[in-house]
C-alpha cells in the first residue's frame, strides 16, 4: 500500500477502500479556532456528549485577536470555559497559529486529525491524516462519531534533486498548483515520495502540505522519517516517533514529477493561489505592502531566513513590512537568538502571533497597492481592500523584495543555510490542560445566538433563482470574514446580511423578501475555507439548494450537513438556461433525493432540467431528515 492507504486502513471504521466510494474513519485528535469554534463548540454542546471521546482535542484562539469591544472577549471566554468543561484543551490568545502549534506541540505520525480549519492538513508534514472540516464535522467526531468521507484518489508527487539558494518550499507548492490549479485535487490527496523528500524539513513539508489546501485536496501527507524524528525530539517529543512510508512498489492513480533542482522564485498573481507565473516575469512591479507570516510560512525556519536577508539593511521607504510569528516559542527563540533585532532594527513592524492579515484582520493594504504576501490565499477582497493586488510569495522572496521596493527575485542574494536547533524552547504555559480545572462554569455572552437548524426535506421545493454566480465562488464570497464580522462568528442572523456582499450587495434582502429560494453557481463553488457560516447563513436566509457544475469538498459537505441540497447539472451547458429571478420548482424531492436525480422546472421559462445529487446513502438520510444533527437524533432513538 501507499502511505495514505496504510494511514486510512488503520483507521477504517466502515466501507472499502475503494476511490469514490464512502468510507468512515476513527478520528484521533481534533482542533478548532476561534472562528469556527463557537459554532462547533454550540453544536458540540447539542450532541449532549459530556466529555471529549477523542485522544486528544484542542480549542485554539489565534484568528480574532482585536478587541475593540466585548465581542471578541465574550467569545474567547466561551471557547475556554466550555471548552474545558469538556476535557478539551486550550491554547489560548497569543500562544501561536493553530497549526503552527499542534505541529509542534501534539501532532502524532500515523494519527488522525481533523480541523475546523481548511488547513488542518498542515499536519500531514509529519506524517498524519490531517483534514479540514465543517464545524459540524468536528463536532460529531469530538462526540466519538466517524469521519465520512469519499475514498480519494493518491497522487505520487516524485521529488527529486535539491532546491537551489533563493527557492524555498513555497515554490515547491507553488509549482504543484500551477500544474493542478485549484480544483486538481478535489477528491485526491498529495503523497510526496522520492529522494528529494529527505532534503526537506519538517517545516518545509507543512509550508507544502498547508498550502496544498488550495488545490481542494483531501489532504496531503509526507513520509514520517529520520527528518520527523529530528524535530520531533528537538520538541521533546521523541515518544511520539513512528516511522511511516509506503510500501516499495506501492501503485498510485496519478503521478507527478517534479526536480527540485530546476524549480525557479514563484508567485501566485491576483487574485488566484493557481495563477502562478514566475518572478523573473514580474521583477520591477513596485510594492506599497509585504506581510510575512501565517500557517504557511511563519516558522522558525522562515523567519531566520527571512532576518539573515534584512540584518544590517533598512527596507525600502515606500515598503510597510509586517512580519507575524506563528507561535510564540518561534518568536521567543528569535528574540533569544537576536534575530527579531535583525528584523525589527530593519524597519519591520513585528504583529501579535496569530492570523492577522491572513484572514483580513488588520493590515489591510491602501488603495490600487501592491502587497507581496507569504500567505496561502490572495482571494479578491480577503485583504479587506478590494482594489488592492495580492500576490503570494516566499518569505525569502518577500524579505529580498522589502528591502528593493519592487518585486526581486531572490536568486541574486545569498541566504545563508539554517540549522533547526537540537532544542526548540518548550514553554506550554499559555495551554491549559481540563485536568487541571473542575466545575468549570460556562461563560455565554450575549452575541452568542443559537444556530440554525435544518428541517426535515419537504416534498416540493421552489422558490427564485435569487443569484446567479460564475465560477471559482469562495467561502471569503458566501460569508466574508473580514475584521468588522469576525466578532459577529457567533451571531448567524447578523451575519446574514452580509452573505454573498462580496458579488451582491442586494442579495441579503432579496433573500428575505423572498423567503429563500435558490442559489445558481458556476464550477468549484465553495472554495477555499472550511467556515460552516458559508452554509449556515444561506439556511438562516432559507436556501432551499445550490444548483452548481461542481463544488468544492468541504463547502458541499457544509451544506448537506446543515440540509441544504448540492446539485450539480446533469448537463453543464443547462447552467445557460436559468438566470437570476426565474422561478424555479422541484416536485417529489425525497424521492428525487433518494434516487439522486431531479427535474427542475424553471417554471419563467417553461423548461426542464436534469440535475444530480452526488452523495452517500449516508447523506440522503440527512438530507431528508435536515441535516446531519437532525440524523444523528433520529438514529438513536
Amino acid at each position: 500500500m501507499n502511505l495514505t492507504q496504510k494511514l486510512i486502513s488503520a483507521h477504517l471504521v466502515k466501507g472499502e477502500m475503494t476511490p469514490g466510494s464512502e468510507i468512515a474513519i476513527k478520528i484521533d485528535q481534533t482542533l478548532t479556532q476561534d472562528s469556527t469554534g463557537t459554532m462547533a463548540y454550540l453544536q458540540f454542546e447539542a450532541t449532549g456528549v459530556e466529555k471529549v471521546k477523542t485522544e486528544r482535542s484542542v480549542a485554539y484562539i489565534d484568528h480574532n485577536m482585536l478587541q475593540a469591544s466585548q465581542l471578541n472577549a465574550d467569545d474567547h471566554a466561551y471557547i475556554q470555559t466550555v471548552a474545558l468543561s469538556h476535557g478539551i484543551y486550550v491554547s489560548k490568545p497569543g500562544n501561536g497559529i493553530c497549526h503552527q502549534v499542534h505541529l509542534e506541540r501534539f501532532g502524532k505520525p500515523g494519527k488522525t486529525l481533523l480541523g475546523s480549519d481548511s488547513h488542518t492538513p498542515t499536519g500531514g508534514g509529519i506524517g498524519m491524516l490531517a483534514i479540514g472540516a465543517g464545524g459540524l464535522d468536528v463536532a460529531l467526531a469530538m462526540g466519538g462519531e466517524p469521519f465520512y468521507l469519499i475514498m480519494p484518489k493518491v497522487v505520487k508527487i516524485e521529488l527529486s534533486g535539491k532546491l537551489r539558494n533563493g527557492v524555498t518550499a513555497k515554490d515547491i507548492i507553488l509549482k504543484v498548483l500551477s500544474i493542478l490549479g485549484t480544483a486538481g485535487g478535489v477528491g485526491k490527496v498529495m503523497e510526496y515520495t522520492g529522494p528529494g523528500v529527505s532534503t526537506l524539513s519538517v517545516p518545509e513539508r507543512a509550508t507544502i502540505t498547508n498550502m496544498g489546501a488550495e488545490l481542494g485536496a483531501t489532504t496531503s501527507v509526507f513520509p514520517a522519517d529520520q527528518r520527523t524524528e529530528i524535530f520531533l525530539k528537538a520538541q521533546g517529543r521523541e515518544n511520539d516517533y513512528v516511522e511511516l512510508k509506503a510500501d516499495d512498489g506501492a501503485s498510485y492513480d496519478e503521478e507527478i514529477k517534479i526536480d527540485l533542482g530546476q524549480l525557479e522564485p514563484l508567485a501566485a498573481c491576483p487574485h488566484s493561489p493557481g495563477n502562478v507565473k514566475p518572478i523573473s516575469e514580474l521583477e520591477g512591479i513596485k510594492v506599497d505592502q509585504i506581510c510575512i507570516g501565517s500557517c504557511t510560512n511563519s516558522s522558525y525556519l522562515d523567519l531566520m531566513q527571512v532576518a539573515a536577508v534584512l540584518k544590517g539593511k533598512t527596507i525600502n521607504p515606500n515598503v510597510s513590512l509586517t512580519v507575524s510569528p506563528g507561535s510564540r516559542q518561534v518568536l521567543t527563540m528569535l528574540a533569544e537568538n537576536g534575530a527579531l533585532a535583525d528584523i525589527i532594527s530593519s524597519g519591520a513592524r513585528i504583529l501579535e502571533c496569530a492570523c492577522g492579515p491572513c484572514i483580513g484582520n488588520g493590515q489591510s493594504p491602501k488603495q490600487d497597492a501592491v502587497s507581496l504576501r507569504t500567505f496561502n490565499r490572495n482571494f479578491y477582497n480577503r485583504s479587506g481592500t478590494p482594489s488592492a493586488n495580492v500576490y503570494l510569495v516566499s518569505p525569502v522572496t518577500a524579505a529580498v523584495s522589502a528591502l528593493t521596493g519592487v518585486i526581486t527575485t531572490p536568486l541574486s542574494t545569498t541566504i545563508p543555510e539554517i540549522v533547526l536547533p537540537e532544542r526548540f524552547l518548550i514553554n506550554d504555559n499559555l495551554i491549559l490542560r481540563p485536568e487541571n480545572f473542575s466545575n468549570v462554569e460556562i461563560v455565554r455572552g450575549n452575541n452568542i445566538k443559537p444556530f440554525p437548524k435544518g428541517e426535515k426535506l419537504k416534498e416540493e421545493l421552489s422558490g427564485k433563482a435569487l443569484i446567479k454566480l460564475g465560477d471559482d465562488i469562495t467561502t471569503d464570497h458566501i460569508m466574508p470574514s473580514n475584521a468588522a464580522l469576525l466578532a459577529y462568528r457567533s451571531n448567524i442572523p447578523y451575519l446574514s446580511d452580509y452573505c454573498l456582499s462580496n458579488c451582491d450587495k442586494d442579495f441579503p434582502k432579496r433573500a428575505k423578501e423572498n423567503g429563500g429560494g435558490f442559489i445558481i453557481a458556476g464550477s468549484n463553488y465553495g472554495q477555499g475555507s472550511s467556515r460552516e457560516h458559508a452554509a449556515l447563513v444561506p439556511l438562516y436566509l432559507k436556501i432551499k439548494a445550490v444548483i452548481a457544475k461542481s463544488f468544492a469538498r468541504i463547502h458541499k459537505d457544509n451544506l448537506m450537513n446543515n440540509g441544504i441540497i448540492p446539485l450539480v447539472f446533469d448537463n453543464p451547458a443547462d447552467y445557460d438556461k436559468l438566470d437570476e429571478g426565474d422561478e424555479l420548482l422541484i416536485t417529489q424531492a425525497i424521492e428525487s433525493v433518494k434516487n439522486r436525480s431531479f427535474v427542475l422546472l424553471n417554471k419563467t421559462k417553461n423548461i426542464k432540467i436534469k440535475l444530480k445529487l452526488e452523495c452517500g446513502d449516508r447523506q440522503i438520510k440527512m438530507l431528508i431528515a435536515g441535516g446531519s444533527l437532525n440524523a444523528v437524533a433520529e438514529s438513536k432513538k
